[in-house]
């Protein structure tokens, strides 16, 4: 059984770079057909897909792709997630996910992590 554990800040200042981080257990992030994702959901919206990364390449929502970046290290089987400039429009609870799917088709995620909230605020 494949599991995620994102980590980090529960609260970033506006301007500031927020940093999380997923931990996966019990499979490889090297581990071929399988993206792996960040998603979000602010209070009272809906999932939005912030991009993935497949077999070393990174993949970007257009909404995000200028403030986003997403990196692994695969030898702590890890991927993380940097979001520049943040306001608190990016105030939300912040899931990791794998699946075979690196565009946002959530129904092809077989594993996410609890969620993390974050709130941008200063």
């Amino acid at each position: 059984q494949v599991q995620l554990q994102e980590s980090g800040p529960g609260l970033v200042k506006p301007s500031q770079t927020l940093s999380l981080t997923c931990t996966v257990s019990g499979g490889s992030i090297t581990t071929s057909y399988y993206a792996w994702s960040w998603i979000r959901q602010p209070p009272g919206k809906g999932l939005e897909w912030m991009g993935a990364i497949y077999s070393g390449t990174t993949y970007y929502s257009p909404s995000l792709k200028s403030r986003t970046s997403i990196s692994r290290d695969t030898s702590k089987n890890q991927f993380s997630l940097q979001l520049s400039s943040v306001t608190p429009e990016d105030t939300a609870e912040y899931y990791c996910a794998t699946g075979r799917d690196y565009s946002g088709t959530y129904s092809k995620y077989n594993y996410w992590g609890q969620g993390t909230q974050v709130t941008v605020s200063s």
